[in-house]
């Protein structure tokens, strides 16, 4: 696609995210290409959903390729064994996989793309991020970038069941600078309370909090179990929760991270998100402890808004801490969330589709698990 082309096929004005509408034109128009026709639930209403091609890479360790340089390059020299998934295969835990993905972009000179892991990916301690040509840093497209696209994949806890069409990561598409500053983000607080909290700090974010009491029955949350059997990307709700996970119910002294160990917790605070905003948790903010808190850190427009038959939804938070234990007490700030303008509405929200799996959540496990 020539770069005058490029400019003339977007239309949107400047200064946010693309919807699925525009997601669709880019798609029409060549800026993204596909190996097999969309899924039908493929396209959400601010991303795209990314799916695994007919193999994946076993490499020595994780890598960027760096400027000039392709990612297949890279692989001719990293790659340790290359495995065909046509049949489905299994993705070990502590192993590196590099997997070519079936979307490639030609993006217009002013759309760049960030990507995230699919909150189900995240839910299952799947690390999983976005690898470009050139680039320099993961899960960042530049604007204008034209080339293929691959996942990086570390299954962490549980082994994992791939096939070609598995979707583990989601991409956002924006124009411009549409993040909302401090000032734009306490107006919107007060106009349609973000989190159900009105002395909520917003500064560099919206904070969230976890919470430690619970849902009436002492449960606060799960501990993955380890030498598990294999959990399938593709089966939702195949899966018995006690198989996996065990609860951790509410303590008097806080609970403690232990290393190595991953914990599905849930925010203090009811989130919701406008219809004409999408919001992203910072994943990790060494200010409060040495712990992650979300992999999986894209909100779609109309998550937990009562216009999308939700009144606020729990942040259901993917907990590993570093190095040393760590003492997590009822309430601690433990994330922020950081919001964008959508260049316009999406056609359909979030909660408004048959794949909602986490609308109007509380402390919610992957989808992959069966209810109890």
């Amino acid at each position: 696609m020539a770069l005058a082309a490029k400019a003339r096929n977007v239309s949107e004005p400047i200064g946010g995210i693309l919807p699925a509408q525009a997601i669709e034109r880019l798609i029409a128009d060549g800026a993204i290409t596909l190996d097999r026709p969309a899924a039908p639930d493929q396209i959400q209403p601010a991303s795209l959903d990314l799916r695994l091609g007919t193999v994946v890479h076993r490499v020595r360790a994780s890598f960027l390729p760096g400027p000039e340089r392709a990612v297949a390059e890279r692989l001719q020299e990293l790659t340790l064994h290359t495995i065909d998934i046509s049949q489905g295969a299994v993705l070990e835990t502590g192993c590196v996989y590099i997997a070519p993905l079936m979307e490639r972009l030609d993006l217009p000179e002013d759309v760049a793309a960030s990507a995230n892991p699919k909150s189900s990916t995240g839910r299952l301690d799947v690390f999983t991020r976005v690898i470009a040509d050139g680039a320099r840093a993961f899960d960042a497209v530049p604007a204008g970038y034209d080339g293929p696209l691959f996942a990086e994949i570390s299954p962490r806890t549980f082994p994992v069941l791939v096939r070609p069409g598995s979707r583990l990561s989601q991409l956002r598409l924006r124009r411009g600078q549409p993040r909302l500053d401090d000032v734009e983000l306490a107006e919107l607080q007060a106009r349609v309370r973000l989190v159900d909290d009105d002395a909520v700090d917003v500064r560099g974010g919206v904070a969230v909090t976890v919470d430690l009491i619970g849902d009436g029955e002492g449960l606060v949350g799960w501990r993955a179990k380890r030498h598990t059997g294999v959990v399938d990307m593709d089966a939702p709700g195949a899966h018995a929760v006690d198989d996996f996970w065990e609860p951790i119910r509410a303590g008097k002294t806080g609970l403690v991270l232990d290393p190595g160990q991953f914990y599905i917790l849930a925010s203090r605070e009811a989130v919701q998100v406008p219809p004409d905003h999408a919001a992203e948790m910072t994943p990790f903010d060494p200010l409060v402890g040495e712990f992650r808190v979300h992999y999986a850190g894209f909100f779609d427009p109309g998550f937990g808004h009562a216009d999308a038959s939700g009144a606020g939804a729990r942040a259901v938070l993917e907990v590993r801490s570093h190095e040393v234990p760590f003492i997590l007490e009822h309430g601690q700030t433990v994330g922020r969330l950081v919001y964008e303008r959508m260049l316009e509405r999406p056609r359909t929200l979030y909660g408004e589709l048959k794949t909602s799996n986490y609308q109007g959540q509380k402390l919610k496990l992957s989808k992959h698990f069966r209810a109890a």
